[in-house]
This record gives C-alpha cells, structure tokens and sequence, in this order.
C-alpha cells in the first residue's frame, strides 16, 4: 500500500514539474519587451526561397544572403534568429556588424536594429557533411527571424538542394 502511495506522489510531481518546466519554456523570452510598430515595414528584397542544387556533401558548406530593408520611419528589430537544423546556422549583419551565429537551439538576448532606409543581410549557412554518409538526399532548411513590423512579425527563409557524396 505504501509503495502504491509513493509511485503516485512521484507520479504526479513528474507531472506538475513537467508542467511548470513547459509553462517556463513557453513564457520565458529574452525579447519580449520589443513592441511592434505600425511605422516599421521589414522589406526582404530578394524571395524568401533559394535553391542550392546539387550540394557535394564533401566541398564544404555552402551559404546564402538574403537583404532585408527598413522601408519605414522607425528603428527595425530583428530578434530571436533560429534555423530548423542543426546542420544549418544563421547570422545578420549590420552595418558590416556581425550578430552571433544562431542555430536550432539558440536563444538569444541579441536584437538588431536597422534604421529607417538601411538593409540588413541574413546569411544562411547550410554543412552538407553535419549528418554523415546517410545525410544524403533532398533537404529542406527554414531560417525564421521576428521583427518587430507589426504586419510581419515574423520572416521566413526557405533553403533547399540535393546533397550527392562525391
């Protein structure tokens, strides 16, 4: 009887430390005083998507830069940098600044600002080799970035290409 007692207790502080873990995570931002702004217009001047090809997983990393304009009267932000891979990784500069490299787990306190009339470039960086021999094949990458443009909050950059062992 006790030993039924104390799998329960355990049972359910596993569930309410769980919980609050996940209600912590999901709460918990290092950005979230940046308000949007209605006079802020993120711009990205190329399209959102690239396609690399064919990729030959043994040359080397291959990367991609996309601009993105303030076409608006107030200080752009850019924030909370990720990517969907760990293969793939992720940076802005400004300004000829560099951010710090992101990835799928980053999170970070940095925020770009890019002012009324500048670009900022984000640069993409894919490594065909990160997943070994069996990393061949079409891949799919995302690159997402938060702004604080009130009409587009959030920007999303696609990546694609065929990894080939050569």
């Amino acid at each position: 009887m006790n030993e039924k007692k104390l799998l329960i207790i355990i049972g359910i502080l596993t569930v309410v430390i769980l919980f609050a873990g996940i209600y912590f995570l999901s709460t918990t931002t290092s950005t979230s005083q940046i308000s949007t702004s209605d006079n802020v217009k993120a711009y990205v001047t190329d399209p959102t998507s690239y396609d690399w090809g064919i990729i030959p997983m043994d040359k080397g990393d291959v990367a991609k830069t996309f601009t993105i304009k303030n076409n608006g009267s107030d200080t752009l932000k850019l924030y909370n940098v990720k990517t969907s891979c760990h293969c793939t990784k992720a940076y802005v500069a400004i300004n000829g600044i560099e951010s710090p490299k992101f990835g799928m787990d980053s999170l970070s306190s940095w925020t770009g600002e890019v002012a009324p009339g500048q670009e900022a470039k984000l640069t993409a960086v894919f490594d065909p080799a990160f997943h070994g021999p069996q990393g061949v094949g079409p891949i799919n990458r995302f690159v997402l970035i938060e702004t604080n443009d009130k009409a587009n909050q959030k920007l999303t950059f696609t990546l694609t290409g065929t990894v080939v062992k050569q």
